[in-house]
């Protein structure tokens, strides 16, 4: 083997081996995958606790990037952004942003997570203010009141004027997504640096659902799911590329996830799950359902996939009658065809992939760590760091850690594979 050969396979490895942050929701891939590994196999008790934190009440997972690790949390009735050292879990900075929530039927806080970009933390509140904040100090570099500038409004369905907007900002290249205007400019995009708006379309009423971006047939796009269905905006200028109705009733909270040239979208009270093809030809971009289930469903946790299959927690209130918890399921994406069942994580906080296996938060607790296969459910590792309160929100990996919480507390694990 030559030096030179030896040394680009060094460096391979070394990329494969290095950590990787996590600085939004669902990941760096906006995906819910990371590609670093963790370990499968974890001491009695789970893996070592680094620091635990106090909360205030919300619904947000954590963003982890530049050795800090960002919550948006509830503290005396403001939706406050607090930044912790990550090495020792040291509060570092709190920044207020607006009032909060406080809805009796889930709880008080923030839902949406905050998302990081070198030096700079943005985040978008209960009441749709848009903030962009110094990720060093919290100070505020710039903000826009949505429902002010771009008539947002809160009371456009049952479940919205309850909760509060859910969604998260997303960073894709230059831009910052949201789902935050009115009439004409209900889907839009912000420029990063300085707040401006990139660009604003549509009529299409908001939902509690995270948009995505995602490379279909060759194109960037931004996908969002709301009360109409699923839109499809080219990031670069806003143009709608492709439409796909999609039932609404009272909240829809799940991202739209992407599989290749497939799309897929669920939401619950009633409405289900449904794939769809998304092809191109001279005329542009179509959608064609490939299936639908009203039985098959996600609640307000977002599945991931693998390899063309999904993996997620599914149904929620009919399986309080027989006892069990809701089950994590594993479902082909093509076809609908659930290849397997397993009972008891209740609605939980959601799933995400790390080292080809998937990481799933139960709603009482546990943190469970399963094969991403679909040919059986295999457990690998399970452990619950934190007792009590509502586990509804996903765990994150980044850098060899596990990040987790509850409503008021959150952890930090060390689970670098060795």
């Amino acid at each position: 083997m030559s030096a030179r050969s030896l040394m680009v396979i060094l460096s391979l490895f070394a990329i494969s081996a290095a950590g990787a942050d996590w600085p939004q929701y669902r990941g760096p891939n906006h995906d819910g995958t990371t590609p670093e590994a963790i370990a499968t196999k974890w001491p009695e008790g789970g893996p070592k606790v680094v620091w635990k934190a106090t909360l205030g009440d919300s619904f947000g997972s954590w963003a982890v990037a530049g050795g800090k690790a960002f919550a948006f949390i509830e503290r005396k009735g403001d939706e406050v952004c607090v930044a912790f050292n990550d090495a020792d879990g040291k509060e570092l900075w709190a920044t207020p942003i607006d009032k909060t929530t406080f809805d009796k039927s889930g709880g008080p806080g923030p839902r949406s997570t905050p998302t990081v970009d070198g030096d700079r933390v943005y985040l978008l509140g209960t009441y749709l203010k848009l903030f962009c904040l110094n990720a060093a100090d919290g100070k505020v570099v710039w903000q826009h009141d949505c429902p002010k500038e771009f008539g947002a409004t809160q009371a456009q369905a049952p479940g919205i004027g309850n909760w509060g907007s859910a969604a998260s900002p997303v960073l894709d290249g230059n831009l910052i997504f949201a789902h935050c205007g009115g009439k004409g400019s209900a889907l839009m995009a912000f420029n990063k640096k300085d707040g401006s708006v990139a660009w604003k379309t549509g009529d299409d009423l908001l939902t509690h659902s995270t948009p995505v971006p995602a490379t279909i047939l060759g194109v960037r796009q931004i996908v969002f799911l709301t009360q109409t269905g699923l839109v499809s905006c080219a990031t670069e200028d806003g143009k709608i590329l492709w439409r796909q109705a999609f039932p609404f009733k009272v909240s829809t909270a799940s991202t739209p996830i992407v599989s290749g040239d497939i799309v897929y979208a669920s939401a619950g009270y009633g409405v289900g799950s449904g794939a769809y093809r998304i092809s191109k030809a001279d005329a542009g971009f179509a959608s064609k359902e490939l299936w639908f289930s009203k039985t098959l469903f996600n609640h307000w946790t977002t599945p991931v996939c693998k390899d063309g299959y999904l993996y997620g927690i599914y149904g929620f209130k009919q399986y309080a009658a027989s006892g069990k918890g809701a089950p994590l399921k594993c479902i082909e994406v093509a076809t609908g065809k659930e290849m397997w069942s397993q009972d008891n994580f209740g609605s939980g906080g959601g799933t995400i992939i790390a080292n080809d296996h998937v990481l799933v938060q139960a709603d009482n607790g546990p943190l469970v760590l399963v094969e991403a296969n679909s040919k059986a459910y295999t457990e690998k590792a399970r452990c619950q760091p934190i007792q009590g309160g509502k586990f509804w929100t996903m765990p994150v990996v980044a850098n060899g850690r596990i990040y987790a919480r509850n409503q008021k507390e959150g952890i930090c694990l060390d689970a670098a594979a060795k």
